[in-house]
This record gives structure tokens, C-alpha cells and sequence, in this order.
């Protein structure tokens, strides 16, 4: 007969004692882990919370950035056309002058438009950033053609300092369409572009043509200033890094350092171009000269 001794009783206890050690090591992991993901989930909160705060700082910033450069804008346009306001204001003394009864439907005419002019001017000293509908709105029915050719006629040609400095030639398009622009704002970006080549085309001899010209194929509009004077320096034909040619950049100029009123008058242009919707380009002539080209699109 074979006894076999009976060791059950020591191998439940073993077996007791690893379930009581697995559940306690189970335990701590688990423990581990609620604790690592609740330091997470806060470390990741403070995180969040620091960039919501950094961004709304941030965001804060470049408000106040964007109104102190709209404000900045707003200074020098008012600065630039002041004095055309001055000037345009001599010419309504001049016209008051000599107001006859031959003359009084011409006068008339010149005076109705210098006054809005005006009004323009001073509607503009109310706002650096005008509601859009003041400048593009489908009750404005400008005729380029009119505008470009009182600016030529009793503008630039009306100056009694003028002598054989410059001359300025039309060539207009007759089949281009009329625009929905406020027509003292196309004042405002033409009236600068020509008075660019006479202060830089040089002493006398400036040969000045504004141009108009309808593509009926693209639907595109082409105002065209072009001169024959010593052109725009190739510093200024250069793009800088937000695809802007230098010429349209603010406070930039290659007249004489010390003068007032100087390098706003292109970057002007191009500011208020662009609330209309348009481009605008300038280069050199191979001929000599330099040319500004706004393309319109219909």
C-alpha cells in the first residue's frame, strides 16, 4: 500500500497569496494610471488655457495694430490731399473772379465739381476707414473718359506755374463702361499717378499721355499713365516680400530729401485702388519713361 501525502492545503495558500499580490500590483498600476492621466488632463488644460490666453493676446495686438496703421493711412491721405483741396479752393476764387454771363454755365460746371471735390475731402477727414458702399456702390455711374479729362483740362492744365514743363495728351476709349466708383475717389488714385511724371519726369520737356482702353474679350478696363521722362528707379520696380513693388510702398520717394507731402501720393493710389477692386502696376517704357497701368474689371 502507497500513501501520498496531501500538500493541497500549501499550494491553496500560494496560489491565495499570488491573487492577493496580483490584486494589489493591478491595483497600483490602475492607481498609476488615474493618477498620470489626471496630471495630464490638468497639465494639458493649463497648456490650453496659457495659448487661449497668449491668442486672445495676440489677437488683441494685431487689432490694435491693424487700426494704428488704418489710422496711419488715414493721416497721410488726408495729409496728401489737403493741399489739392487748397489748391482746388484757388480755382474756385479764380472762377468767382471772373464769372460773367458768357461763362456762367462753364463756371458753373468747373465750380460743381471743384465743390464735391471738396466734400469729398472733408467726408474723408471723418473716417480712416470709410464704409465701402461710400466708394463702390451700383448707384455710382462713373464715365472714366469725363473724369480723367477734367483732371487734365482743369486741373494739371489750369496751373499758371505750368508754362513748357509738361504736356499731358487723351487718348480715351469711347466703348469703355461706365464703373460703380464714387468718381472724387477715381480722383484720388488718377490725380496722383499724372502728378508723379511731372514732379519726377524731369526740368521741362515732359510729354504726359493718359490713356483709356476697353478689352471686350477679357471684359477688362485699362487706365494707362505713361511718360517719356527719366522713368522709376529699378529699386523701386522691385517686389518686396508681400508681392508689393516698392513705388507703392508709404513714405517712399526719390525726390529731394526734406520736402513735405512726398512718397504717399503712389502708395495712395494703391491703397484706395484696392478698396475699388482694382490693380495697378508700374514699370519702365524701353523708349524712356515710365508707365502705371490699373486694370478694371467689369
Amino acid at each position: 500500500m502507497k500513501n501520498t501525502p496531501d500538500f493541497s492545503f500549501i499550494s491553496n495558500q500560494v496560489i491565495s497569496n499570488y491573487d492577493e499580490t496580483s490584486v494589489i500590483y493591478l491595483s497600483l498600476i490602475l492607481l498609476g494610471l488615474l493618477a498620470m492621466y489626471f496630471i495630464s488632463s490638468y497639465t494639458v488644460k493649463e497648456r490650453d488655457d496659457a495659448q487661449k490666453m497668449l491668442f486672445d493676446e495676440h489677437e488683441t495686438s494685431l487689432k490694435k495694430q491693424i487700426n494704428y496703421e488704418k489710422e496711419l493711412i488715414f493721416t497721410k491721405r488726408i495729409y496728401h490731399t489737403h493741399h489739392k483741396a487748397e489748391k482746388v479752393m484757388g480755382f474756385i476764387k479764380e472762377d468767382l473772379r471772373v464769372l460773367s454771363p458768357e461763362n456762367i454755365n462753364d463756371i458753373k460746371y468747373r465750380v460743381s465739381k471743384y465743390s464735391n471735390f471738396i466734400s469729398r475731402v472733408i467726408y474723408d477727414m471723418k473716417w480712416y476707414d470709410p464704409p465701402v458702399q461710400t466708394i463702390r456702390n451700383q448707384i455710382f455711374r462713373t464715365n472714366l473718359n469725363e473724369v480723367i479729362k477734367f483732371l487734365v483740362d482743369n486741373i494739371f492744365l489750369r496751373i499758371t506755374s505750368k508754362s513748357n514743363a509738361y504736356e499731358i495728351k487723351l487718348e480715351t476709349d469711347p466703348k469703355l463702361p461706365v464703373v460703380p466708383i464714387n468718381e472724387f475717389v477715381v480722383w484720388e488714385i488718377i490725380e496722383p499717378l499724372i502728378q508723379n511724371s511731372i514732379d519726377h519726369g524731369g526740368e521741362k520737356g515732359i510729354e504726359i499721355n493718359c490713356k483709356t482702353r476697353f478689352d471686350e474679350s477679357t471684359n477688362k478696363s485699362f487706365i494707362i499713365i505713361e511718360d517719356n521722362g527719366k522713368g522709376i528707379e529699378q529699386e523701386l520696380l522691385k517686389v518686396n516680400e508681400n508681392g508689393i513693388k516698392n513705388v507703392f510702398i508709404e513714405n517712399v520717394t526719390t525726390k529731394q530729401s526734406g520736402l513735405q507731402n512726398s512718397g504717399y501720393g503712389c502708395y495712395i493710389a494703391y491703397e484706395i485702388s484696392k478698396r475699388c477692386g482694382w490693380d495697378i502696376d508700374a514699370e519702365n517704357l524701353d523708349k524712356g519713361g515710365c508707365r502705371f497701368t490699373i486694370t478694371i474689371y467689369n
